[in-house]
């Protein structure tokens, strides 16, 4: 019996099925399968396959494909030792003798393989994308606007600094995953169908009078990705790098953010709400771990970690065309199914923590000493050019009490509105904008 080698395809598998079907191998020759059924149709359109030969059967196996065709496709590979090959000798099995000179005609292998692998990346990106703007985010901008204004102690090189809200903290998140999503989106999918060094030369001398750019063109676009017009053996894989960049991007926001949630349960800022019959420890009953933050992140830093080095290597090729990128493009499952895995992983996380809004609080007026930001600018409004050094000497590595720090102010020689509002200023009140900036930019 054999055992899956990699957590995906084990302990992980149910979690991610959604992408078994695109990134795997059956999705590899599924999609290879579809390009040569969509190119045998292409060439019959535009009459360079003579009328009389007809394929139509060939157009339910698009639909149909399944793992009885994909035994069949790898049956043949054992012999050929070639994928694309297998591929080429099982679509003859569904066809009569005079279409198989036009199945794979004027094609180089990776005039197939470039447009499988930008479907499967479209289909793959559609699922992240899914769970990642349906979901997460939906789910932390529903948070964000829900605590707008929970005010909360900030930290600054680990130190209190200026007071925001949970709201405005966890909307900066937001903000940056909605970017790099957006740009994850608006990725154009590039491909090329022009032969084995990218000047159709093959297809110029079986038919001078066709406009193979034109052809080329028309085709790509026709499976609804964008025409790539000059190119060596391969699609320059300069669209893949730029998608799996942006994965590394969001993988890295979502490593900082879970890291950010782990401290604040941490330090008792969020609660978990208790799951009926999951341990937290094997010794320690009383435990109740933020696992799933965890495990995200440990997810995370896997696809970050094999996006870089995919997206570093896949737009460098030997002269016209060597091997390496295909190893390569094979562990496109590795990023998707650890990315999707985590966000998985998050949904799950998101859903259990509470917010402590009186831990907060405590936390905030035990630092009282954050107002003295706020007072120091007033005195330089004021016109008081040792603002920073008169603050410095009350409060710099010292712990002062709110009462202390007014007294400090009413002895100020500022304008009296001024004053007023200082010693009316509380660590709890002194969040700025915050609230407005969500309330502003999440709808």
């Amino acid at each position: 019996m054999q055992h899956p080698i990699t957590a995906l395809d084990g302990r992980y598998q149910k979690s991610i099925s959604e992408l078994s079907g695109i990134l795997s191998e059956f999705g590899l020759m599924k999609y290879r399968t579809l390009v040569e059924i969509e190119w045998l149709l292409f060439l019959k359109k535009h009459d360079i396959i003579p009328a009389n030969i007809t394929f139509e059967n060939l157009k339910k196996l698009k639909e149909t494909f399944g793992d009885e065709h994909y035994e069949k496709i790898k049956e043949f590979e054992s012999t050929t030792r070639h994928d694309v090959k297998a591929v080429e000798y099982f679509l003859r099995e569904h066809t009569n003798e005079a279409v198989w000179p036009w199945i794979h005609f004027a094609c180089t292998s990776e005039d197939i393989n470039n447009i499988a692998y930008t479907l499967q990346l479209r289909d793959a990106r559609e699922v992240v994308l899914n769970t990642l703007k349906k979901s997460i985010i939906e789910d932390l901008k529903e948070k964000a606007l829900t605590w707008k204004s929970a005010p909360m102690l900030c930290r600054t090189h680990g130190q209190p600094a200026t007071p925001s809200t949970m709201g405005k903290e966890m909307f900066v998140y937001v903000h940056r995953l909605q970017m790099i999503a957006d740009r994850l989106e608006e990725t154009p999918l590039t491909a090329k169908i022009n032969g084995a060094t990218g000047n159709y030369a093959a297809h110029s001398v079986a038919f001078p009078e066709a406009d193979w750019g034109s052809h080329s063109q028309e085709f790509i676009e026709g499976l609804g990705l964008i025409w790539n017009p000059v190119t060596t053996q391969i699609e320059s894989h300069d669209m893949e790098a730029e998608i799996l960049d942006h994965i590394a991007g969001l993988a890295s926001v979502f490593s900082d953010f879970c890291t950010d949630v782990w401290g604040y349960i941490s330090i008792g800022y969020f609660g978990q709400k208790v799951v009926k019959g999951e341990v937290g420890s094997s010794t320690m009953p009383h435990k109740v771990n933020p696992i799933d933050y965890e495990n995200a992140r440990g997810n995370m830093k896997v696809a970050r970690g094999v996006a870089r080095t995919l997206s570093d290597e896949l737009p460098i090729s030997m002269w016209q065309r060597d091997l390496s990128d295909s190893t390569l493009q094979r562990n496109f499952g590795l990023v998707f199914g650890h990315f999707l895995l985590g966000l998985k992983s998050l949904e799950r996380g998101l859903g259990k923590i509470e917010l402590r809004e009186d831990v907060l609080k405590d936390d905030l007026n035990s630092n009282p000493e954050v107002l003295t930001e706020a007072i120091q600018t007033v005195l330089r409004k004021n016109g008081h050019a040792d603002a920073y050094e008169q603050l410095k000497a009350l409060s710099r590595g010292k712990r002062v009490t709110l009462e202390e720090i007014r007294d400090f102010v009413k002895t100020l020689k500022i304008d009296e509105v001024d004053k007023e509002n200082l010693l009316k200023l509380t660590p709890e009140t002194y969040t700025g904008r915050s609230a407005e900036i969500v309330e502003k930019f999440a709808r």
